[in-house]
């Protein structure tokens, strides 16, 4: 599921500023980007969105005047530098209210409002630092605890499911996540990561031997399914 989102501030900078943390996150679609509230009200007429990034005082046309001209508002998030519309913008149903200049984890906490209204918020964000030349330039956030999780993608062992839960072991601790190991499998890299079983999942590089039935990572005996051995088998290149 895409986010279809907009942005709109009359400062560029700010715009630049969203546009950059958004882009971090594959369940966000940016479709436009507004300089003023008029710009907004017409992409809104003309487009289904899903989130708004919401400056409060524009010129002309106040934020939270656009949003009261709505019918069928989509989910907001104010962004401002001024704390005394506070009030009012949460009056209004906004999911959060960002003061100016914005920390990466205090927008971070504002997406996961918005996952949670949407039930999805047990889904993993997938989030990469420009195209990756080296999985350690990639990494999750996993959801623990109410909490989002910054985890390195080079630091992951294996992934263990646990029913509607997942166990990612790593190299110094192991997280419990309230999601399907499928979910988290369409985010790993495919070049790293092999699924050896319905409920494994294995990083191919931490792999210290094997044979036809199961791998030894960091010295646990992991099973490979029947199902997955022609996969295994491809990538290990194991004679069965």
């Amino acid at each position: 599921m895409k986010l279809r989102t907009i942005l709109v501030d009359d400062e560029p900078h700010a715009i630049e500023v969203l546009d950059n943390y958004l882009g971090n996150f594959t369940e966000i679609e940016v479709v436009a980007r507004c300089y003023d509230a008029i710009q907004a009200f017409q992409v809104l007429q003309q487009n289904q969105i899903d989130l708004m990034f919401l400056d409060v005082k524009m010129p002309g046309l106040k934020g939270t005047d656009l949003l009261r001209s709505l019918k069928n508002p989509p989910k907001v998030i104010f962004t401002t530098a001024y704390q005394d519309y506070a009030v009012e913008g949460f009056d209004l149903n906004a999911v959060d209210y960002l003061l100016k200049p914005i920390p990466f984890e205090r927008f971070l906490r504002a997406i996961d409002k918005v996952f949670t209204g949407l039930n999805i918020a047990n889904q993993p964000v997938a989030v990469t630092q420009k195209p990756a030349v080296s999985n350690k330039d990639v990494f999750l956030y996993l959801k623990v605890d109410r909490k989002m999780v910054k985890v390195n993608v080079s630091d992951i062992y294996w992934v263990e499911s646990l029913r509607d839960y997942i166990k990612v072991v790593l190299k110094d601790k192991v997280l419990i996540s309230k999601q399907k190991i499928s979910l988290l499998e369409e985010l790993l890299p495919e070049d790293a990561f092999i699924r050896i079983h319905r409920s494994f999942i294995v990083a191919v590089d931490k792999v210290e031997s094997y044979h036809s039935h199961k791998l030894e990572i960091d010295g646990k005996e992991l099973p490979i399914g029947r199902n997955f051995r022609n996969d295994c088998q491809r990538r290990f290149k194991l004679t069965f």
